[in-house]
Order: structure tokens, then C-alpha cells, then sequence
């Protein structure tokens, strides 16, 4: 109970971020495991079915990922109540909001930042580019979750996210990067398995869970124990994640330091801009948080299947290097959102 407690300790969590993403590193460092060919996950999956998946250490990293994401994402899912859900349906100016800085200000804003730093450099521009194109439809929930927001509405606003965007990417693509052909129904698998999975078992534990023990009996022998298994699902994934490019962060920080800075302003100035908009315009605060971190947070998943298909490893490099950077900045974030909110917001 007692490492239970300090998981649970938001406190503690730079601490513990800080040892997974020196543990991943150390093990891409001695394995090299930036030289393997990176597998995107989804496609991992399918091969795994079709039986012509080649395990290796980093192609099993890959998997990887999806684990630590079920395992982040799962126990957010508990929190949800179908009465949440529903009035979270009927939020207009929530979902008007999402949608404004989604699609009329990230993608153009990504390709702004791009160009200013990464000028001298059009392989990571692009990869950074296409790493602005598509909202987040996985970790944002578990970030709302730590920042003590509405996770019913970031629900709402991820599914919104995840049909926009299919129809969108396309789009962008055409408009910011010219002609490039790539799958769109990857953003349809990735829905299933990022967030219909976590949703529907979140769903049932919590139905089953409150049947035999009630409400408060729920919650008082479980969230412990599932709010600790959200951050050490958050913590291994950062693991799996930093050891992808652990030896390329070691022998080439620079690489990653190029990509860092239009990044890092970019998640800095979006989730701050909304959170205060939607503070502004009289929002509680679970609902700012949640519409901001669904505002801010980029879907990787996507980023790198296209770069993969579609562009050089250069480019790939730049969409993989995101997450890197987004995790720790989006966790920061967390925190000034639960510092500011008791002078920002009433109750």
C-alpha cells in the first residue's frame, strides 16, 4: 500500500517520469534499438493475426506501446458515468471550441512553427507538419484524468476528434504538404483500439464493480488500485517510447532538440490559449481542462503511419520524436492546470 500510495502522490510523478524516460533511454542506448525498423503498432497487430509478424526487441517495444496506452486509458474509463455522458452530449459551446482550435488554428499554427525553426531542415519540417495534422484520440483522456477534469467530456470530444479527422487529414495533407497517398481507415483502427477497447471494459468493470459493492464500496476498494495502474501504464509507456530512440537521443541530441522547440511551444501556447478561453468563457474547470488537452494533444499514431508510408525515415524520425517531447510537456501542463485552478475557477 505504501508504493501504492506514493504512485497515486501527483507530486511524485516528475520523479518517477523522470526514472522511465532515463530507464527507456539506457535501454535503447545498449540494445541499439534505434537500427531496427520501426513496425507502427496497429500494423504489429495485424501481422501478429496473420501470422508473418518477425518478433525482435524493438518490434515487440512497439507492441509495447499499445499495452502501456490500454493500461493508461482503462482505468480513466471507470470514472465514467452514462448520466456524464449524456449531458456531456449536450455541450455545444465545448465541442464548438474543440473544434475552432482543432481544425482552424493547430494544423496552420504546426506549419507556422515548422517553418520558423526547421527551415534548413524540410525532412523533420514535414515530419513536424504532419504531426500537427490530427487531435489526439487516446492519452488526452488520461491527461484530463490527472488534471482532475471531465472525463465524460473528453470522451464526447475524442469521439468528435476521431470523425473529424478522417474525413480532414486528407485534407490537410493536400493543402500543407501537396499530393501524398496514405490509408485513412488507420484513424478508424485506431479508434477501435485506443479507445473502443479501454471504453467498453472500462464500462463494464465499473457496472460490475458498483453492482456487487455499490458506489462508495467501489470506489474506496478499487480507484486506488486503478488510479495506480493508470500511471503505471503512463510510466512503462514512456519507457517503451524513450528506449525506441534511446541511442538517438544519446548520440544525436541535437536531432532531438530541433524537433523539441516547435513542439513544445506548440502544446505550451494551445493548451494554455483554450484553458483560459474556456475560462473566460465561464466553463467549470473539469470542462476547460478537458477541452483543452483535447485542443492540444496531436495523435502520433497517425503522424507515424503516414510518415512511414508515405515519406523518408527522416521524416518518420520527426513524427516519433514527437511523443517524446509531447509526454513530458503535456504532464507539465497537468500540473499548472491543478495549480491555477483554485484562483482561476470557483469550486
Amino acid at each position: 500500500m505504501g508504493l501504492l500510495k506514493k504512485l497515486e502522490d501527483f507530486r511524485l510523478l516528475p520523479f518517477w517520469v523522470a526514472i522511465s524516460m532515463t530507464a527507456g533511454i539506457s535501454i535503447g542506448k545498449f540494445y541499439g534499438i534505434s537500427n531496427f525498423t520501426l513496425t507502427p503498432p496497429i500494423e504489429a497487430i495485424k501481422s501478429i493475426l496473420h501470422g508473418t509478424y518477425t518478433f525482435n526487441l524493438a518490434s515487440t517495444l512497439a507492441l509495447g506501446v499499445v499495452m502501456g496506452l490500454f493500461l493508461m486509458i482503462y482505468p480513466a474509463m471507470t470514472n465514467i458515468r452514462v448520466e456524464e455522458l449524456s449531458a456531456a452530449l449536450r455541450s455545444p459551446k465545448q465541442i464548438a471550441l474543440v473544434a475552432f482550435f482543432n481544425y482552424l488554428i493547430a494544423p496552420f499554427f504546426m506549419y507556422l512553427l515548422a517553418g520558423l525553426f526547421l527551415s534548413e531542415y524540410p525532412e523533420l519540417r514535414t515530419g513536424v507538419i504532419l504531426y500537427g495534422f490530427a487531435p489526439c484520440i487516446a492519452m488526452v483522456i488520461v491527461f484530463t484524468f490527472l488534471a482532475l477534469g471531465n472525463n465524460a467530456l473528453a470522451l464526447v470530444l475524442v469521439a468528435f476528434n476521431s470523425i473529424m479527422q478522417m474525413v480532414l487529414i486528407p485534407v490537410y495533407a493536400k493543402l500543407l504538404l501537396g499530393n501524398i497517398s496514405f490509408d485513412v481507415l488507420v484513424v478508424g483502427e485506431s479508434v477501435v483500439l485506443y479507445l473502443g477497447l479501454p471504453l467498453l471494459l472500462g464500462i463494464a468493470t465499473r457496472r460490475l464493480g458498483t453492482r456487487k459493492f455499490g458506489e462508495d464500496g467501489f470506489e474506496s476498494r478499487f480507484r486506488p488500485w486503478l488510479n495506480a495502474l493508470s500511471i503505471i501504464g503512463l510510466l512503462f509507456t514512456l519507457i517503451v517510447m524513450f528506449a525506441l530512440k534511446g541511442d538517438l537521443i544519446v548520440e544525436k541530441p541535437g536531432v532531438i532538440l530541433l524537433v523539441a522547440m516547435p513542439i513544445t511551444l506548440f502544446f505550451s501556447v494551445m493548451f494554455i490559449s483554450v484553458y483560459l478561453v474556456g475560462w473566460k468563457l465561464g466553463f467549470s474547470y473539469r470542462d476547460a481542462v478537458a477541452v483543452a488537452f483535447n485542443s492540444t494533444g496531436r495523435d502520433f499514431e497517425i503522424a507515424i503511419a503516414i510518415a512511414i508510408t508515405a515519406f523518408t525515415p527522416t521524416v518518420a524520425l520527426a513524427t516519433v520524436v514527437g511523443p517524446l517531447i509531447e509526454v513530458p510537456v503535456m504532464l507539465s501542463l497537468v500540473a499548472f492546470a491543478r495549480k491555477t485552478r483554485g484562483f482561476l475557477f470557483k469550486g
